[in-house]
């Protein structure tokens, strides 16, 4: 059921990581933190928070003509805020620019220097970088940890850190080992069903579209979260149905597995699986048996 190929698609992620940057300062006069990521076609995506609440906030915009602006968005999805840099330089220390209210044209001024930039390379070797996700609790968020040796290009994902908001009181660290994959590493969902949201870190990529997270539960015993027994390809989580649907894919869609869990005392039990093969004669993929998937 598992047939996974390990084959990593670092081509695409590559690009995106290759130009992250870390910046703390202020905007006006309040202190944030602003992690950039800015890719090759002009794309730029950014999180940043004011440190005094330590809500995380998405901003999207793009680099041209070397004018970096990013947007904030309000709940209907309208343009809320601008942060622009002009003459931006990605290996400038400094960075200045102006962040404005769209609504109320006030301007502040903002002023930020440079933490550390995600940098690569086979002799570049650095440990227990943080860098802020764009997910967060009520009164808790996330950092993670990531770190890079000799033996590898790219850097890995060695752990994540849940602080509390305002008093930035670190209330848990977990060791991991995960692919780093641009700004959304952490995800929040319920992911066993009992009302409480839990987390989740994205794992890995594999051939073709699948792949793996690891998934962490809250207990309301502890106050801590542990990692969970839930594995597989590709999981979705069902809150109406209260089930979990994998999808398998491989060969270049050749040959597919679906499957339908539920949870019991936070284990995936199974339900159902399927194999389905394409068949030629119809150009569709055809139902088969398990064990021809396998």
């Amino acid at each position: 059921m598992k047939q996974i190929l390990l084959i990593f698609i670092f081509f695409g992620i590559s690009i995106n990581i290759f130009a992250q940057t870390n910046y703390v300062g202020l905007i006006g006069k309040y202190p944030i933190e602003l992690l950039t990521d800015i890719h090759a076609d002009g794309d730029a995506r950014a999180i940043y928070c004011y440190t005094n609440f330590d809500d995380p906030i998405e901003i999207n915009g793009n680099l041209k003509n070397g004018k970096l602006t990013f947007f904030e968005k309000g709940k209907q999805n309208e343009s809320t805020a601008s942060l622009q840099f002009d003459n931006y330089n990605s290996k400038n220390n400094k960075l200045e620019g102006t962040w404005t209210d769209l609504k109320t044209h006030e301007q502040l001024t903002i002023i930020l220097n440079k933490s550390f930039d995600i940098d690569y390379g086979d002799s570049i070797e650095w440990a227990d970088r943080e860098i802020i996700q764009p997910v967060s609790l009520d009164n808790k968020y996330f950092k993670l940890v990531i770190s890079k040796t000799r033996d590898n290009f790219y850097a890995k994902v060695t752990g994540v850190k849940i602080f509390e908001k305002k008093t930035d009181r670190l209330l848990q660290k977990l060791d991991l080992d995960c692919q780093l994959l641009g700004l959304n590493n952490i995800s929040i969902d319920d992911y066993n069903f009992d009302g409480i949201p839990d987390f989740s870190v994205f794992e890995s990529s594999y051939a073709g579209p699948n792949t793996s997270s690891l998934y962490f539960l809250y207990d309301t015993k502890t106050k801590q979260y542990f990692e969970s027994d839930f594995s597989g390809v590709s999981l979705e989580f069902d809150s109406t149905k209260k089930r979990i649907f994998e999808r398998n894919q491989c060969c270049a869609g050749a040959s597919v597995t679906t499957a339908e869990y539920k949870v019991v005392k936070n284990k995936m039990v199974l339900l159902k699986e399927h194999c389905y093969k394409w068949n030629e004669k119809k150009q569709a993929l055809v139902e088969r048996k398990m064990k021809d998937c396998q």
